[in-house]
């Protein structure tokens, strides 16, 4: 058995079917308040009996790979079971990742399938959404994708995951541009084709390249007759070969590295802003006696930059940080620093002018960050004004959706005599007349409690901590 504890199937009927799991035949994921259960059809039952008593599902969860199985039961008509597994506490997708995560995740997946491969069972799809992060550790979360091994089959998967795990990280590694925008738009990754359009002449020539993106390419881009002549339902691939491959790609990846070879303003903040050690000490303090007050479980870092704070709020008490920030050199980085201090700490991407929708079919298949973001705790730290001032986002409208993310937090005000603004002001029209702490504090008190606030900076930079009563 996976799991000792039975449950009454009975009592999962009033769970509701997440619509992202539609696709598979196999089965559907529900939710009731905190508990996440996985309904298995009889379709899918045989795959998941056969690793469930080969023991597949308990090694890797013992591993920390694979999402443990906590319960069990047989469903109403006995031919299906559902089973209730962990709750992922922020499911992030891939157009939200870094390079560093993206590579993190294809590698992972790379090791797990062969790691099963060597068990005699294997992966049915190679999709990125089955992979999610607990901090910065990947962990694989569809039990239904993992079925024995049948001797010489090829990989299905092998194009799904080109688009979704290699063609993107090539598109930085290569390109020299990141993947976000274009993963969201397309959902489903980068098709070959459009990157075999944009890899350089030069690059195509490379073993790797040549033979996994351009023959790719020309393969798809055939006739139909072409495929059958190809097709791979009536042939043989040795396991052997299926190995190699996956050890070729894998290899491969871990050689890439981000090909934008100059830094962002924002890679190198942390350690070139104008703050005085006494003023960087005062935030630092703040933001300290803010968890050590409210003690919250999860805090929310938006502009997190290479993770400074993230870090400072974990120091402090708090369990895990999810960041955000939109520089992704700077990502890469506070990625790099949760892996070298084994901090509970998951940077992703966000434009926070166009936070991700809801999207796919009905536009429900992918969760809104609104719908998925939400914590205990916020930082919002040096934030704020790269929406008010550089992208003329309403402040009362800021203010707004900054308490909408957590009951409590901490944010930080930039007023205009902060250099940061003169800038963004340097070369335009300051139409920003009510752009003033005032103003910012009204709004902010008008929608939650101002417990203190603090000025940390001689250009007057400020750091108020809310609380909002309509919540708590």
């Amino acid at each position: 058995m996976v799991a000792e504890k039975m449950f009454d199937a009975s009592s999962v009927g009033n769970a509701t079917r997440i619509s992202g799991s539609f696709r598979d035949p196999a089965g559907h994921v529900l939710e009731r308040g905190d508990d996440i259960f996985r309904e298995i059809s009889s379709w899918g039952a045989p795959a998941y009996e056969a690793a469930r008593d080969a023991g597949i599902f308990l090694e890797f969860s013992e591993r920390g790979w694979l999402v443990p199985i906590r319960a069990e039961t047989v469903m109403a008509d006995k031919k299906g079971y559902i089973i209730k597994v962990d709750r992922i506490p922020w499911i992030s997708y891939p157009y939200e990742w870094s390079f560093a995560l993206l590579k993190c995740a294809a590698l992972f997946h790379l090791d797990f399938h062969l790691s099963l491969l060597d068990k005699g069972f294997t992966l049915s799809d190679a999709t990125a959404y089955n992979v999610q992060f607990l901090g910065p550790k990947p962990i694989f979360i569809d039990h239904l994708s993992l079925r024995p091994y049948r001797d010489g089959e090829f990989w299905a998967g092998h194009r799904q995951f080109c688009e979704q795990f290699l063609n993107p990280l090539l598109l930085r590694a290569y390109v020299g541009r990141p993947h976000n925008a274009w993963y969201r738009g397309a959902m489903e990754g980068i098709a070959v084709a459009d990157i075999a359009a944009v890899i350089p002449t030069r690059r195509k020539f490379t073993w790797n390249v040549f033979t996994t993106v351009v023959l790719q390419d020309r393969f798809q881009a055939g006739t139909s007759s072409d495929a059958a002549k190809i097709s791979v339902k009536d042939r043989s691939l040795p396991k052997r070969a299926f190995v190699a491959m996956l050890q070729q790609l894998r290899n491969w990846i871990s050689s890439l590295e981000p090909g934008d070879k100059v830094k962002t303003v924002w890679a190198d903040y942390s350690l070139t802003n104008t703050y005085s050690d006494a003023e960087r000490d005062a935030k630092h303090r703040f933001v300290a006696d803010y968890v050590a007050d409210v003690k919250p479980r999860t805090v929310v870092d938006l502009g997190c930059n290479t993770g400074e704070y993230s870090e400072r709020a974990l120091d402090a008490g708090a369990q895990a940080v999810i960041g955000f920030d939109y520089d992704v050199q700077a990502l890469d980085r506070a990625y790099q620093r949760s892996i070298d201090k084994g901090l509970n700490i998951l940077p992703l991407f966000l434009d926070a002018r166009n936070p991700s929708s809801g999207q796919g079919w009905l536009g429900t298949e992918r969760m809104s960050f609104s719908d998925r973001i939400k914590a205990d705790g916020l930082l919002a730290l040096a934030f704020e004004h790269h929406l008010a001032i550089a992208h003329n986002v309403p402040l009362d409208q800021l203010v707004r959706w900054l308490v909408s993310v957590a009951p409590t937090g901490v944010i930080e005000f930039v007023p205009k005599t902060d250099s940061t603004v003169e800038k963004m002001l340097a070369l335009r029209e300051d139409i920003f007349h009510t752009y003033e702490i005032t103003e910012f504090e009204r709004h902010l008190g008008g929608v939650a409690e101002i417990v203190r606030s603090q000025v940390v900076s001689q250009s007057g930079r400020t750091l108020f901590q809310y609380r909002n009563s309509n919540v708590i």
